[in-house]
């Protein structure tokens, strides 16, 4: 354990991070776990049944720097779409925070993710957020066309670890980012895949790490699309 002396930054911003969770005071009919972001109080029920119904201390990560910088990030009436959003706890704190939010994660999760955004957002936010299935590199162009679904952020907490899906999740980040597209991205190491994405991602898109917690294992990126060689030209042309 790391007395006061060695205590960097990182773990300061982890412990306060972690800090935004607590649990009820009374045992309840319902289980659930609390977070506090947007000066409200959150509840999330989570489902031991598969990963993606469990909520990662990535998210937290994500919600905190999200709810710490809104003077930089000004979400209020931005079009967000979360990709693999699991409990739903990025989506809600997108919400609460003004924006117009796609929450998407596979067929399976759906109805625990669709609960838990009701539940914290219903009668909250400006706009109502919208769930709806996404997966990875499946009917892309036919589920989200590029002519009429732009967005401004694209939002991922843990979605990248020994999954078999890599190549599909990249094609999806490529298909909804447009020039403009702003990602913000947690991300928890574990083994050499997250290693080797991270390589292949930034071939693809400008990357700038936010937030570096060991103690975490986790990482904060913002990312950027790279413009082709020819829009490169024909924006200095003009």
């Amino acid at each position: 354990m790391l007395n006061a002396a060695e205590t960097t930054p990182g773990d300061e911003l982890a412990a306060a991070i972690m800090e935004r969770h607590f649990l009820p005071s009374l045992i309840r009919t319902e289980t659930w776990e609390g977070y506090t972001f947007a000066d409200l109080e959150i509840k999330i029920k989570e489902s031991t049944d598969c990963y993606g119904a469990v909520l990662w201390p990535s998210a937290m990560v994500l919600c905190h720097f999200l709810d710490t910088h809104q003077d930089k990030y000004k979400l209020v009436d931005k079009n967000v779409i979360e990709v693999g959003a699991g409990t739903g706890l990025v989506t809600i704190v997108c919400s609460l925070l003004g924006a117009k939010v796609t929450s998407t994660d596979l067929p399976d999760v759906l109805g625990n993710l669709r609960h838990n955004v009701s539940r914290n957002t219903r009668g909250r936010c400006r706009h109502e957020p919208l769930v709806t299935e996404l997966s990875w590199g499946y009917q892309l162009e036919g589920r989200f066309p590029r002519a009429s679904c732009r967005y401004d952020y694209i939002m991922a907490a843990d979605v990248v670890y020994a999954h078999p899906y890599l190549n599909e999740l990249m094609e999806t980040f490529e298909h909804l980012c447009s020039e403009d597209t702003v990602i913000l991205w947690a991300m928890r190491f574990r083994l050499d895949p997250e290693n080797s994405f991270v390589d292949r991602f930034q071939t693809r898109f400008h990357l700038e790490e936010l937030y570096d917690l060991p103690s975490l294992r986790i990482k904060l990126y913002r990312a950027q699309k790279k413009r082709s060689d020819s829009q490169s030209q024909s924006g200095a042309a003009t």
